[in-house]
């Protein structure tokens, strides 16, 4: 039947209001269900997208196993009851195949300008840094007091990611023997490093503080202590502490032994 004009205006309200009520409906959930905090500049569309995607399967999980098991009920053994063959309904097929491909046409739409300004476009007053994973360990190279990668000055750390708060920071990720996964869970970073191979990132943080790298990928049998820490201070506490790295002795041999790439 089809629809009235009452019912078809009211239809773009209420998928106003049910897109809106998106935000609300993620800090209805259980604690369990909740993402860390999110301390990046895009953290918030990752988590819209997330909290989405997570209430579109949610409602059809629901449905799905509903309707399963109304039917185990509906249609299950009784004694004298003959079995009838049914070819099934065309009309319900097709939309049970459109509906979900126009969801993924959606989701893919709304995402589309995140993935892009996240992993396609770098910052241009972005601070450089290379990250170079190995078990099982982070090596991260910052340019020294010249101000250029791969130079002599360059300070290399194990393990301890240091960046200044608000100034977003462009990392090079490669890897020296199996795929390691650089991840940043409040920072919704999360890119593998594969060998042989050079992938740039870029994140940031709307605030100071202290936080873990994590290695997502099970990269061998000392995978579980893989871990590093990040840093996040002001722009005076962050020069303070790569000077003081750049005056600690055998830190030049150190960084020019640590060639980038190798």
């Amino acid at each position: 039947m089809a629809a009235t004009p009452r019912r078809r205006a009211l239809r773009t309200p209420l998928l106003v209001l049910a897109l809106a009520a998106f935000p609300a409906l993620a800090r209805a959930l259980p604690i369990w269900l909740k993402l860390p905090e999110g301390v990046s500049s895009y953290s918030g569309r990752v988590d819209g997208l997330f909290y989405l995607i997570l209430w579109i399967t949610g409602i059809v999980f629901v449905i799905v196993e509903g309707l399963l098991l109304f039917f185990l009920f509906r249609y299950r053994f009784r004694e004298g009851r003959r079995a009838l063959y049914t070819h099934g309904n065309n009309r319900v097929e097709v939309v049970w195949t459109i509906v979900p491909a126009v969801i993924c046409v959606v989701l893919a739409l709304l995402s589309r300008r995140s993935w892009a300004e996240i992993k396609q476009q770098m910052p241009k007053d972005a601070m450089p840094i290379e990250i170079t994973a190995e078990q099982f360990a982070w090596n991260i190279r910052y340019a020294g007091p010249d101000g250029k990668l791969g130079t002599a000055d360059d300070v290399v750390t194990l393990n301890q990611l240091h960046f200044p708060v608000g100034r977003p920071v462009v990392a090079t990720l490669r890897s020296k023997d199996v795929i390691h996964s650089f991840f940043l869970p409040e920072f919704r970073v999360k890119q593998d490093a594969v060998p042989g191979m050079s992938t740039r990132i870029w994140f940031d943080s709307m605030r100071v503080g202290h936080w873990e790298i994590a290695c997502a990928e099970l990269c061998g049998l000392g995978h579980y202590r893989m871990k590093g820490f990040v840093t996040v201070e002001t722009p005076e506490e962050y020069e303070k502490w790569l000077a003081e790295q750049a005056a600690q002795p055998g830190q030049a041999a150190s960084a020019a032994q640590e060639k980038p790439g190798s």
